[in-house]
């Protein structure tokens, strides 16, 4: 008998790995490496709403979570996964700059906004009002860890490389499923979940969101450049560039629409020649809230959900996990923002 089944190995099913490794519980994973946003996220993590010059929703207290949890990652994965690289935002105007250092006299801002304005010195970049950098951000190689932390639950022999079926799962106390008997089960799938007979109710809504990589030898962008589009340099002359955010298409292929949007947004923004790399999918597991769905199942005590993170996940993930598991382990009370239990007269039972 193990002490969980997790079912998702996105960002949300990694953070949760780590919280029970920390606290030594057994634990088997299910995740057909498909359709995960993660894989697909630009990776980028910062604590500021550029659109609004406002902080994120407890960003401060993710990051202090989230700097610590990738460093053990690289630690005991062997890999490089967090790159520091300071927000570049382009501003459009002298209104915006005067906004930008209205909004970094706040005391929750003050600690990320830059308040000397950051001149453009890129002729591959149209940029003539400069910049507002943002402190302590960077990028996560999303992908790279997925891969790696699949391969190391893979040697440990912990991961089952398949879907999850439903049907299969019997519930008693333990859990039985396909041979396996658990005491808990934690169902960490992303948009997956509106699939899941149990946790179908929740208003999990879903944002696709397309981005494109793009081999730009001559930019030479060193910072990830926040305009109409993002620009997140990887290496090698290589660039994340995106994304798009559609809340009516669901499916996971690449769309000439949407090539078309970023390409139409980039080429206002640079005038270096570059070529298109790649183009991915994905979608990401959003709620009308913008809240985290973290809780147990309103019929069955065992049974938990973690879900709901959204565009921020590489910063969410390690906090909403460790508190789901004070919840699980330690009897600790969910915070109402993020309990699913403000959903439950959702549930037909």
């Amino acid at each position: 008998m193990v002490d969980y089944i997790i079912v998702g190995l996105g960002l949300a099913g990694i953070a949760f790995c780590e919280s029970l490794e920390k606290h030594n519980k057994s634990f088997v994973v299910f995740d057909n490496a498909s359709n995960a946003s993660s894989l697909v996220a630009g990776g980028m993590y910062n604590p500021v709403i550029l659109k609004r010059f406002t902080i994120a929703w407890r960003a401060p207290e993710q990051m202090e979570a989230a700097t610590p949890f990738y460093k053990r990652l690289e630690q005991k994965l062997d890999v490089k996964l967090d790159y520091k690289l300071p927000v570049l935002r382009r501003f459009t105007s002298v209104e915006e700059q005067n906004l930008w250092f209205e909004a970094a006299d706040r005391r929750q801002l003050e600690n990320f906004l830059n308040t000397k304005l950051v001149p453009n010195t890129n002729s591959s970049i149209s940029a003539p009002y400069g910049y507002g950098e943002v402190l302590h951000t960077g990028r996560v190689d999303t992908s790279l860890l997925l891969h790696a932390y699949a391969s190391y639950l893979e040697k440990h022999e912990r991961l089952y490389n398949q879907s999850f079926d439903y049907k299969l799962l019997q519930i008693d106390e333990p859990f039985h499923y396909n041979g396996i008997l658990a005491k808990n089960i934690v169902f960490a799938e992303g948009f997956a979940m509106n699939q899941n007979p149990f946790f179908e109710y929740l208003p999990l809504d879903g944002t696709k969101g397309e981005l494109l990589t793009i081999k730009a030898p001559s930019l030479k962008l060193e910072s990830i450049l926040n305009a109409a589009v993002f620009i997140i340099p990887l290496g090698n002359d290589l660039y994340k560039v995106g994304a798009t955010y559609d809340w009516k298409d669901k499916a996971y292929t690449c769309t000439p629409e949407a090539k078309k949007d970023i390409l139409g947004k980039l080429n206002k923004l640079i005038n270096c020649p570059y070529k298109v790399i790649n183009q991915e999918a994905g979608i990401r597991p959003t709620v009308k809230d913008r809240k985290p769905l973290i809780g147990v199942h309103p019929k069955h005590k065992n049974m938990f959900v973690l879900n709901g993170l959204g565009t921020r996940g590489v910063i969410i993930a390690p906090q909403v996990a460790a508190h789901l598991y004070a919840f699980i382990e330690n009897g600790n009370a969910i915070d109402k923002e993020m309990d699913v239990k403000r959903y439950e007269k959702l549930y037909q039972g």
